[in-house]
């Protein structure tokens, strides 16, 4: 068979997929995001690090282009070690977003950047901020973003409570991208999570094996879908 002389995906517009998530809990936040990167329909990275550290205090979430996101994070780095050496003392994270709303939205037009800024300071405690694409600023509770987060949205609006604990938080993100993971062919690889409180910075991760099974998961041991269905007996099976 002759292969094609289409060119045309050269110039297409590249599918960019990602899920990224910001909760609030009663003493502080947590971070979450997959790790995978895609160019369309090739994965590109299946273990990057889509939570970038801006200040001890306060990380940044990115989703959509992973240069113009990079780019933004510098910039923001950047300025808020200008702004701590200057007051002589952390930046809030509503300074960080700021910040982060100015280039997106100064520069709407050219970037391709959904971001999430989430981190502690001892004015507002744990607060999360949406900077979808586009520029606007948005203080909220929680939020998500990426190409994952359309499955996800009803999930997190039935799930989440106010005054959560530490360990209620991290479980409602871990399975929150493992649901979009589940069924969002742009996501995948690890859950990466960032939990900021006054008592400083954990990460973590989560590999395949760590998180929640769902229905369509072929059992452990099992090495092809076919021989999955085989030993299923019918228990997969929807009249």
């Amino acid at each position: 068979m002759a292969l094609s002389d289409d060119s045309s995906w050269m110039t297409a517009a590249h599918s960019m997929g990602t899920t990224i998530i910001g909760v609030e809990y009663a003493d502080g936040v947590v971070l979450g995001a997959d790790s995978r990167t895609t160019t369309g329909i090739y994965v590109a990275n299946r273990a990057s690090d889509k939570i970038s550290k801006l200040t001890d205090n306060v990380y940044i979430c990115r989703s959509g282009s992973a240069a113009d996101t990079q780019v933004i994070s510098d910039y923001v780095r950047y300025l808020l070690h200008q702004h701590t050496i200057v007051l002589g003392e952390q930046a809030t994270v509503k300074a960080a977003a700021k910040l982060v709303r100015e280039i997106a939205y100064s520069n709407k037009s050219f970037l391709e950047a959904g971001m999430i800024v989430g981190g502690w300071d001892k004015h507002e405690k744990g607060s999360i901020f949406g900077v979808p694409i586009g520029g606007t600023l948005l203080r909220v509770p929680f939020t998500i973003g990426g190409s994952g987060s359309t499955y996800i949205f009803g999930f997190l609006d039935q799930a989440w409570r106010p005054g959560m604990s530490k360990q209620e938080a991290q479980d409602l993100v871990v399975k929150a991208v493992s649901l979009a993971m589940a069924r969002d062919g742009g996501s995948g690889g690890v859950v990466r999570t960032v939990t900021i409180s006054s008592e400083g910075v954990t990460r973590d991760y989560f590999s395949h094996d760590r998180l929640p099974k769902w229905h369509e998961d072929i059992p452990a041991g099992v090495s092809t879908a076919l021989e999955a269905l085989e030993n299923a007996n019918g228990e997969w099976m929807v009249v």
